[in-house]
């Protein structure tokens, strides 16, 4: 990886979030049983998030990939600390925020750090909202400014985000996607965030404004110095824009990389898969898909000495399922920076045929 990126912003340890399935005892709950000679048993917990460890450096734009379920939403809730902890420690510029309960982190003063870009910009703007009350919303919460100053500051987002000022006074509902869109992003970076954190943010987008919005973006990120998290379906994105990125699967991350060496050289099964799933416009340049079977395992108490692709892992072995992998180096043939949980990494060779 480029030396530039060599200061974490972001630094995640550990993170754990379990949800609890079932209801928990009351007050009034049974003593516990001593009629078969043990205790009532615990509330079965989904583990969402679990033990994942990774940073992200001021500048440096890092994806995070996986199929539906697999945690992506929750870890970005963690991270912008819509969420608590169930463990863990997130450190945002060396100062920990991990600690910082959910319900009063918006009165923190690391709160305009951390912004968000939502999925769908019409669901995430305030019907009853203009595109000027929107954008100047979270200046009047976190930075307030002189009535003048605001409306000049509203101004000069708009313009840098490519939305005419004429469309100021507009509702949602008066705008196109793109529009919205763009209102999204303004009054995501018009606190002047360190770390914008980007969630699906062209899903809803016709592939023409798609492109336009990225390149917004990208332009953004290299104006303002931002550093991305950038969460997606879209591999060919991921592969355009990011430097890094994490492929998630059942609230782990099983490989983690550079870009570019994540997607010529996959070492794990699961990125294979994933990317042999990506569309190619020359057919007989593609490489055969690589269909995995099975269901997933479930998330409720999973063992800890089972790997969480067992099951459905095309190259599964019996140490697969008597302990657990962890996210270590692939070896001398790939980048030092390279990663992946798997206790047979595919080699570099196998997996030309997916890049």
């Amino acid at each position: 990886m480029s030396d530039v990126f060599d200061k974490p912003l972001l630094d995640a340890q550990s993170l754990h979030k379990h949800f609890p399935v079932g209801k928990a005892p009351g007050p009034f709950a049974r003593a516990p049983n001593t009629w078969f000679g043990r205790a009532d048993r615990p509330v079965p917990k989904l583990h969402a998030v679990d033990d994942v460890t990774f940073t992200l450096a001021k500048g440096e734009t890092l994806g995070l990939v996986g199929e539906s379920g697999c945690g992506k939403s929750t870890l970005v809730r963690l991270l912008t600390r819509l969420l608590d902890l169930t463990d863990g420690s997130i450190r945002l510029d060396g100062a920990e925020i991990g600690h910082l309960p959910a319900r009063g982190f918006g009165s923190s003063s690391y709160r305009p750090r951390i912004q968000m870009v939502f999925q769908d910009a019409g669901d995430s703007l305030n019907p009853r909202f203009t595109a000027f009350a929107a954008i100047a919303d979270p200046i009047r919460r976190l930075k307030p400014l002189p009535r003048e100053q605001l409306w000049a500051r509203v101004e000069a987002l708009a313009t840098m985000c490519g939305l005419p000022l004429e469309l100021l006074g507009r509702f949602p509902h008066q705008l196109s996607g793109g529009q919205k869109a763009r209102v999204g992003i303004a009054r995501a970076i018009a606190v002047e965030p360190d770390l914008l954190i980007l969630d699906e943010p062209t899903a809803a987008l016709d592939v023409s404004v798609q492109v336009v919005i990225l390149q917004l973006l990208n332009d953004l990120k290299t104006r303002l110095g931002m550093s991305y998290l950038f969460v997606s379906h879209d591999l060919n994105v991921v592969r355009l824009l990011c430097d890094r990125v994490m492929v998630m699967y059942l609230g782990k991350i099983v490989e983690s990389g550079p870009a570019e060496e994540v997607f010529r050289n996959p070492s794990h099964p699961y990125t294979r898969a994933l990317l042999s799933a990506i569309p190619h416009f020359m057919p007989g340049q593609a490489a055969p898909r690589l269909r995995i079977a099975g269901e997933p395992r479930s998330p409720i108490d999973p063992s800890p000495k089972v790997c969480r692709f067992y099951g459905r892992c095309p190259q599964a072995r019996v140490a697969c399922e008597q302990s657990m992998p962890l996210l270590q180096g692939v070896g001398q043939e790939h980048s030092a920076d390279h990663s992946v949980a798997c206790h047979f990494p595919i080699t570099a060779n196998a997996a030309r045929e997916v890049a």
